[in-house]
């Protein structure tokens, strides 16, 4: 499947940036990879963006309104979305504004990675993680333990 990681801006912190180049390297031996970074100018423009960007892929937005899933329940949604015919999915991490209601309303899906307020470039980290957890949790692989 063909992940499409679209986000506002980059990861600016050091560990962050560190931390997205390894999952997303370690990401592409499990989907292709493709990423778009937006510039932030204001949540309506960041919006507009997005859904550009993703195109006719089913759009994935994570929002602290989505739902939570655990790392075997990822698993399980992005495999049943490959089952469903969608070789492409667009995961979109907003600004700091975060999205509009029109744009969450197109989405396909909310996923909350927390119901903390995140700093944007943990985040992006965050969510290459739990995406490279959950494959190697399809692909059988002993990476998660728990």
């Amino acid at each position: 499947m063909r992940l499409h990681l679209i986000t506002v801006g980059e990861p600016k912190l050091p560990y962050a940036r560190a931390g997205w180049d390894e999952y997303e390297k370690r990401l592409r031996r499990y989907h292709k990879i493709q990423v778009t970074r937006i510039s932030g100018k204001n949540q309506t423009a960041e919006s507009e963006a997005i859904a550009r960007a993703a195109g006719k892929a089913p759009l994935i937005l994570l929002d602290p309104r989505g739902q939570q899933h655990t790392s075997e329940g990822l698993a399980q949604y992005l495999d049943q979305q490959a089952l469903h015919g969608h070789g492409e999915l667009a995961l979109a991490i907003g600004g700091p504004d975060g999205h509009t209601d029109q744009l969450r309303a197109q989405a396909h899906h909310l996923w909350s990675l927390s119901t903390l307020t995140l700093p944007h470039d943990l985040a992006m980290l965050l969510m290459t993680e739990a995406l490279y957890r959950a494959a190697t949790i399809s692909a059988g692989e002993p990476y998660h333990r728990g």
